[in-house]
């Protein structure tokens, strides 16, 4: 499959499967709010959400993919070595998933610390049924990141979408049976959560079982295969070592993330916000990094494979200057549209101008981030998960820092905002130093031509958020239209969105931008397909 008919499916994918998160998050919110009963459903469902960025992000990228690159190349297309790998993952998913629901009331105080009691024994109600999800979400994880690896992309991007599906209907229904916004801790009884909590973990469930029936279908044996002796995993756990210390140190500042904004939880916008912010923050970031930069990744692991320094090289330019011509308009016409866009995950216009200042911290790290999921896939290609531990741990130690000086110094109603600014902040850090430890491994890495293209992108986006951001001054502002209710918001947000993406597309045609016309060679390639 090439590169085009890759960012294709995987950007339809993506995009289908946000938009219908969106819609998700949207009936959530309704049903329980952003405050006390909201925020102790996010930390239970956290749980197993953040074993699958850890797996993903690590483990499988950082050691697994570039394995299965090489083992697809064989002769019998990784046949013996996929279902033993498939094996070995879901025997230690299993174990954690049930250590993980012993230790759970313990797990819920360790991230939650700052709720009453009331709140935590419900968080820990929801935890019983979300931490089911870590199997599942492993091996969907496990299963989608190894058909990627052997260049079958579309399932991986497309299972979410009947996830959202199962979850809008069950959201939906307890809407029906129990009310709206029951953000108040009274009230909740064991069905109610097993509604809530059940429905969410069986959305992905159901992911999980669309993957292993296009495992099965590609011709990989679905089977257990326990005889891992001489396959090779004795190396792979050599560079998992590496990886697992890039687990602890992000597990321990997600745990203080957390817990810091704990404190500010009841009647403050807290870890609800925070992850509804992220969520929209994730829409440009899978749609445009994944989508474009995962096909990049195969291709940066095959050119490292065969030694094809020069190719590789250029990948990594081409890489960055395309995901920068879209992230850069994205962050910027998102950042215009903030308060709208904050408008269509609460239940009224006051929280959404609270909510605001945390997505407009989240955005201004979209532009390091994608070029961080470039650099640190080049080391990935080579095998090197030591490298990346090494800036990951710098990047921890600055959160942890950063975070716990916000708690003794930022009020409690700009502390969920304080930190996802310091998020963001030590990102951009942690950038500079991959990009330093990069060259010091590779030598020159020829970055200057996609840093020059990145600055001119920024020039024609700061004019165009500008006058974005006066659309919605224009509308009125806080007492606009834009933020009467949900769907006022979504198209307030796609107005902003769409006025700024004209005026930067106009302002790059008229500085004749060279990689504009890749980047329209692009979409028209997407949508003829």
């Amino acid at each position: 499959m090439n590169l085009a008919r890759a960012t294709s499916l995987i950007a339809a994918g993506t995009l289908t499967s946000r938009l219908t998160g969106l819609v998700r998050t949207v009936v959530l919110v309704s049903a329980i709010g952003v405050y006390a009963a909201g925020d102790a459903f996010y930390v239970a469902n956290q749980l197993p959400n953040t074993v699958l960025t850890l797996i993903s992000t690590g483990l499988l990228t950082g050691v697994i993919v570039p394995r299965v690159v090489a083992v697809s190349a064989q002769a019998d297309g990784g046949r013996v070595f996929l279902p033993k790998l498939l094996t070995a993952g879901a025997s230690i998913l299993m174990l954690a998933t049930v250590v993980s629901m012993l230790l759970a009331p313990w797990l819920i105080w360790v991230l939650a610390n700052g709720f009453s009691d009331e709140q935590r024994a419900l968080s820990t109600a929801f935890a019983y049924w979300c931490l089911p999800q870590i199997f599942f979400y492993g091996m969907f994880a496990l299963m989608g990141e190894s058909l990627n690896a052997r260049r079958i992309f579309a399932p991986y991007a497309w299972a979410p979408v009947l996830n959202n599906i199962v979850s809008i209907i069950g959201f939906g229904a307890f809407i029906v049976v129990f009310g709206s916004d029951r953000s108040d801790l009274v009230g909740w009884t064991p069905t109610a959560v097993a509604l809530i909590g059940g429905t969410a973990t069986l959305g992905i469930v159901v992911q999980a079982v669309v993957l292993a029936i296009v495992w099965r279908r590609s011709g990989i044996p679905l089977k257990p295969d326990f005889r891992w002796r001489g396959v090779g995993f004795g190396g792979m756990g050599a560079l998992a070592s590496w990886t697992f210390g890039m687990v602890l140190v992000t597990l321990f500042a997600g745990i203080v993330q957390v817990r810091a904004m704990s404190e500010a939880s009841g009647d403050n916008v807290s870890v609800t916000v925070w992850g509804n912010a992220w969520l929209v923050y994730m829409v440009p970031y899978a749609l445009i990094v994944l989508s474009i930069g995962t096909p990049y990744f195969t291709r940066i692991a095959e050119h490292a494979a065969a030694q094809r320094d020069v190719a590789l090289r250029e990948d990594i330019s081409a890489a960055i200057r395309t995901l920068g011509l879209f992230v850069v308009i994205a962050a910027a016409a998102l950042i215009a549209a903030a308060v709208p866009a904050s408008r269509i995950f609460t239940n009224a216009a006051a929280d959404a101008l609270l909510a605001a200042p945390v997505l407009v911290a989240f955005l201004f790290g979209l532009i390091p981030m994608a070029v961080l999921f470039i650099i640190q896939r080049t080391f990935y290609a080579y095998g090197d998960t030591r490298t990346p531990f090494f800036f990951t741990l710098a990047q921890g130690i600055l959160v942890v820092a950063l975070t716990i000086t916000a708690v003794a110094t930022v009020p409690r109603e700009h502390l969920t905002a304080s930190v996802a600014a310091v998020q963001t902040l030590c990102g951009i850090i942690e950038l500079l130093l991959a990009i330093w430890l990069l060259r010091r491994k590779l030598g020159p890495l020829g970055l200057r031509r996609p840093t020059l293209a990145l600055v001119r992108f920024v020039l024609a986006a700061v004019p165009a958020g500008a006058l974005g951001f006066g659309v919605y001054v224009w509308s009125g502002g806080a007492t606009g239209w834009m933020l009467a209710n949900v769907f006022a918001a979504a198209a307030g947000t796609f107005f902003i969105c769409a006025v700024s993406a004209l005026v930067y597309l106009g302002i790059l045609a008229v500085l004749r931008t060279p990689e504009l016309a890749t980047a329209i060679g692009m979409v028209r390639s997407r949508f003829s397909r």
